[in-house]
């Protein structure tokens, strides 16, 4: 009777710890799937839901080199909660991704649009780094395009003539008081100067120029005058001499880059037969290259397929 007793006494304590245990094991696994969600809100449950997680995992496996993660059908519930939160990482690091291939390919872009060497824009080797910026802007923006305009013309041979005095940075940077004075260069106006006119512009210090410099751009435009009812254009008569299109050179070094040629000896003769005056050889030369019908930027500067390209077209008559 007493063996009896115990046994039921026995059999009531086991079963009150069973339920205490299988209540403790509910708790821990809603408490568990609670904070799981809080850190990576996706469910758990065996199904084929698009939330689950393996259509998750199947999703990510696409952009993963590990097969593994394409099958979790027999895995344990606290497999797939360690491996949902694996994921986590893998994730951050694919959208790091996108950004490298971007930064290659700007880089690649850039190669393609900057001249090589040193990330810098390749020039002719006389223009450096402490040259003036107007000097700069001169030889990336004008310097051997053709030029096909009377007034420019007249101007850069007027510009052309002052390199007896002065350089190209010191003329640059007085060129619009130039252009102010000379009213544009255009030949019929400049023609009309008389003494006052002349007087004036070689008064102003800021020009320096001389008086004799002033005559001789006067007379000059003069004979531009008789030049334009000759042959019907100061640039019809100029480009003649080069068979109407730029004469293209491909110098390696400034060395190689001649200060005068047989060509511009031989323009300079006849210039001086029509009266004009400060046309040397040199300076006819230097008046040619700025002008465009002569094509000497270097060949590894930056320029030169693009004045070449300018030089490739057909002839302007204007």
């Amino acid at each position: 009777m007493l063996f009896s007793n115990m046994s039921k006494t026995n059999m009531v304590r086991r079963h009150v710890l069973e339920k205490k245990r299988s209540c403790s094991k509910e708790k821990e696994s809603g408490c568990l799937s609670k904070h799981l969600k809080k850190i990576y809100p996706i469910g758990l449950q065996r199904t084929s839901s698009s939330l689950s997680l393996s259509s998750l995992s199947l999703s990510l496996s696409q952009n993963s080199n590990d097969s593994s993660l394409t099958d979790h059908s027999s895995t344990p519930l606290e497999q797939k909660i360690s491996l949902a939160l694996s994921l986590i990482a893998p994730h951050r690091e694919r959208r790091e991704f996108p950004m490298v291939v971007k930064t290659h390919v700007h880089h690649h872009q850039q190669q393609q649009q900057d001249p090589p060497g040193n990330g810098e824009v390749r020039r002719c080797h006389w223009v450096t780094k402490n040259s003036d910026k107007v000097y700069i802007s001169f030889h990336d923006e004008q310097w051997g395009v053709p030029v096909y305009d009377d007034n420019k013309l007249f101007e850069l041979l007027a510009l052309s003539g002052m390199l007896m005095d002065y350089n190209w940075t010191e003329i640059l940077k007085r060129k619009d008081l130039y252009r102010e004075s000379f009213l544009g260069f255009d030949p019929e106006i400049v023609a009309k100067m008389g003494d006052k006119e002349i007087h004036e512009i070689s008064s102003n210090k800021a020009m320096m120029l001389a008086e004799s410099r002033v005559r001789c751009i006067v007379d000059n435009a003069k004979c531009i005058l008789k030049i334009v009812r000759q042959y019907g254009s100061f640039s019809s008569f100029m480009w003649g001499y080069v068979n109407y299109k730029p004469t293209i050179n491909k110098y390696k070094y400034p060395r190689n880059v001649p200060l005068r040629t047989p060509k511009a000896e031989a323009i300079s003769k006849d210039l001086v037969k029509h009266g004009f005056r400060f046309v040397g050889p040199v300076i006819v030369y230097s008046f040619m290259q700025a002008a465009g019908l002569t094509i000497d930027h270097l060949v590894d500067c930056f320029r030169y397929s693009e004045c070449v390209s300018l030089a490739e077209r057909p002839w302007r008559h204007i």
